[in-house]
């Protein structure tokens, strides 16, 4: 298959490249040939595919219908994209703090240390301490800053692949710009912020981490990157540019926790056998471009599926889930008494319908019959593990009334199955 030159975006062509070599790879490389792959891979294979199931809407004025297949709701898949991230920015816009700005941070690791996090690439855990480091990191390092004691809150998230699609570990981490005394119940201001402490503590925890899981194996290493990174680990910082407002901050984050390891638009060529393809040079700040075989773009691609039900995106400390109605309380008490007002109260965004999300892309109703004009109704739903679990057109006994609660409840079922995109790969 060839992508033409005046072509820029062939949504199909990732699809294309798992279904002419998935099972080729999986032959050559059977450490993939495992659930953890072949789940989110054969779901990005059979979305918007009547075999994945399908809700059919009736005109009952005409007669004509349409079929609306249900969405994989993978993160691997490019097409169902854009209705996660939606998710995520209605996650995450509940999750703010209204009158507290944030920061963005990057905490990343050493490339010496990333075969290691590769070999441990299905061990959920692993990752999920990976995170809890990158969240007491920065909050024992705004204690050492400002000499006391403060709860800060942190959203977290785990990102694997580099942008040339290598495997390249970091955390994207949004912390709230200023944190509560433990002892006062206070709210303090970060304000300025020495950075070097920040990273030398980022150097100590991941090393003393590192140190803790593999042993003696890695003590030479760890010794070697002491010397070698003498003011601490790399990390870099968002200078000025992460949104003020609940929905922009929410997109900001979106985009690093939904985003799969490369974009259809960035894909400029299959010829079958190679994949040419383009990204951001960090080092050079410019576009570059590549072609690799297929086999090895494949394995760039799979290598960050994470473990099924891993949350790439948690809550620490006043951002914690559990606990924030109670810091929420505590944080617009704590701004007030230092003379602040609590404003700018975060919009909550709720998440979009297929429906929306096909009317702003087409500026088309989909549930408008095309025909005459006149509203379609839900007639039928089929799954495939479950088979016809709805049916408007049944002749069996059932009263309308009946029928049309049953309509309702289904629909809200379906409405999750669909539509619902956990953040879970």
């Amino acid at each position: 298959m060839m992508l033409k030159t005046e072509v820029k975006e062939d949504k199909t062509i990732f699809k294309q490249i798992f279904e002419d070599h998935w099972n080729a790879f999986k032959y050559g490389n059977p450490q993939y040939d495992i659930d953890q792959y072949n789940i989110p891979v054969n779901k990005m294979l059979n979305c918007a595919s009547a075999a994945s199931g399908y809700r059919e809407y009736t005109c009952f004025n005409c007669g004509h219908y349409r079929q609306v297949c249900f969405s994989c709701k993978s993160t691997f898949c490019l097409s169902c994209s854009l209705g996660y991230v939606d998710n995520v920015i209605s996650q995450v816009s509940q999750s703010l703090h209204a009158g507290v700005t944030y920061r963005h941070l990057v905490l990343t690791v050493p490339e010496q240390l990333r075969p290691l996090f590769f070999k441990s690439r299905h061990d959920g855990k692993f990752l999920s301490d990976f995170m809890k480091q990158g969240y007491e990191c920065l909050e024992e390092s705004v204690g050492v800053l400002r000499k006391q004691d403060l709860k800060i809150g942190c959203i977290v998230v785990v990102h694997t692949h580099g942008r040339s699609g290598t495997y390249n570990p970091h955390l994207h981490i949004i912390m709230t710009d200023g944190g509560i005394s433990l002892k006062t119940e206070k709210w303090v201001d970060l304000g300025y912020m020495e950075y070097h402490v920040i990273r030398r503590k980022w150097q100590y925890k991941l090393s003393g981490w590192i140190k803790s899981i593999f042993g003696y194996k890695v003590k030479s290493l760890i010794d070697k990157l002491w010397k070698k990174y003498t003011k601490g680990f790399v990390m870099h910082v968002s200078k000025g540019d992460v949104p003020e407002s609940g929905r922009g901050l929410a997109k900001y984050l979106a985009k690093y926790v939904a985003s799969p390891p490369i974009s259809v638009k960035r894909i400029l060529d299959y010829d079958g056998q190679n994949v040419k393809y383009w990204y951001m040079d960090h080092e050079t700040k410019s576009k570059k471009v590549e072609t690799v075989p297929v086999f090895t773009f494949i394995g760039r691609m799979v290598q960050h599926i994470m473990v099924k039900s891993f949350q790439r995106i948690r809550y620490y400390g006043l951002q914690a889930t559990k606990t924030f109605q109670k810091w929420k309380s505590i944080v617009q008490e704590g701004i007030r008494k230092i003379g602040e007002i609590v404003k700018d109260t975060y919009q909550i965004i709720a998440s979009k319908t297929y429906r929306e999300r096909y009317k702003k892309t087409s500026l088309i109703d989909p549930f408008i019959c095309s025909e005459c004009g006149s509203e379609m109704e839900l007639s039928k739903i089929w799954h495939p593990k479950y088979g016809v679990i709805y049916d408007l057109l049944d002749e069996s006994p059932l009263v309308e009334e009946t029928k049309t609660t049953l309509k309702e409840s289904i629909d809200k079922i379906v409405q999750n199955i669909q539509f619902s995109f956990p953040l879970l790969v």
